[in-house]
């Protein structure tokens, strides 16, 4: 029973990996993964701490403990949204918590506490709206962290001039195809401009 359930597992891997593969009448030169050993769709990177391969991967994130790539990339962007209204929040409820007092050593003395919790929510507020910020920017060119940091790395990116960027479609349809539209996309297809097939 072990061993069937094994092979429907690797089945369904070999299934799946498939899947990810487009078929195109281009020539593609698929790179093989020197750690999973399968073929990597454009845009793929294996993530030496999560130990596979991520389509369309944009880092690994030590906050949520996972790779953000294509299936969670907008669900981590409204993690940092949502995270950057609760500390704002917070700030704004330890900015209404300071008392009054008739000078300047004794406000100090009543509010330290609550000074120095503010301090530390604000610059943690800073740093996620700094995040938010980036990620919807780079979205907005629809490029990922890994190409944007590694651009003279990548096989598929190091012909391209600085500022080109073979995936940009537009801010507005980058950002539509990054929160509205579900489905994995032919990598590959855009690449090439024979449009934007999905898988």
């Amino acid at each position: 029973m072990h061993h069937l359930t094994v092979f429907q597992f690797s089945l369904g891997i070999a299934e799946e990996t498939q899947d990810m593969i487009p078929q195109t009448t281009k020539s593609i030169r698929l790179r093989r993964c020197g750690h999973c050993l399968v073929q990597q769709p454009m845009r793929s990177k294996h993530c030496q701490t999560c130990r596979h391969c991520v389509r369309r991967y944009d880092h690994h994130c030590p906050w949520i403990e996972n790779c953000v790539g294509e299936r969670n990339h907008r669900w981590f962007v409204l993690y940092l949204a949502v995270q950057l209204v609760v500390l704002l929040w917070g700030l704004y409820m330890a900015w209404s918590g300071f008392s009054h007092a008739p000078t300047w050593q004794l406000w100090l003395r009543t509010n330290c506490v609550l000074l120095g919790a503010a301090a530390a929510v604000a610059v943690l507020s800073l740093t996620v709206l700094l995040l938010l910020g980036s990620h919807l920017y780079l979205v907005s060119l629809n490029t990922t962290t890994w190409e944007f940091m590694s651009r003279h790395r990548i096989s598929y990116l190091k012909h391209c001039g600085a500022d080109e960027n073979p995936f940009d479609r537009g801010i507005l349809r980058n950002l539509w195809s990054f929160f509205c539209i579900w489905e994995p996309v032919v990598w590959e297809h855009v690449y090439f401009k024979q449009g934007n097939d999905t898988i």
